[in-house]
């Protein structure tokens, strides 16, 4: 069954991505590489910043998201906003 967006694309590999396609290839490689459930999750790309907001299932979660982002060639700074959902793991 085909997923809605790649996982990865051939796109992914450019490092001056900006903006928007910067946001999805954050977002597409913080599923691939942590399989934190990005429901409730959003990213914004300003440039080459990224910013996380949203919520997330644990704290361990948020670091996780984090450190991932920053790990996307093309992104120089993340401002990680995610929180923890309430009544979850913290």
């Amino acid at each position: 069954m085909p997923t809605e967006k790649p996982i990865y694309s051939h796109q992914d590999d450019d490092p001056h991505l900006r903006d928007d396609d910067l946001a999805g290839k954050v977002l597409r490689f913080i599923r691939y590489a942590t399989f934190i459930d990005t429901t409730d999750m959003a990213v914004l790309a300003l440039g080459e910043m990224i910013v996380l907001s949203g919520q997330v299932h644990s704290e361990s979660d948020v670091a996780c998201a984090g450190d991932a982002a920053r790990s996307v060639i093309g992104v120089t700074t993340v401002e990680n906003r995610l929180t923890v959902k309430p009544g979850q793991q913290t």
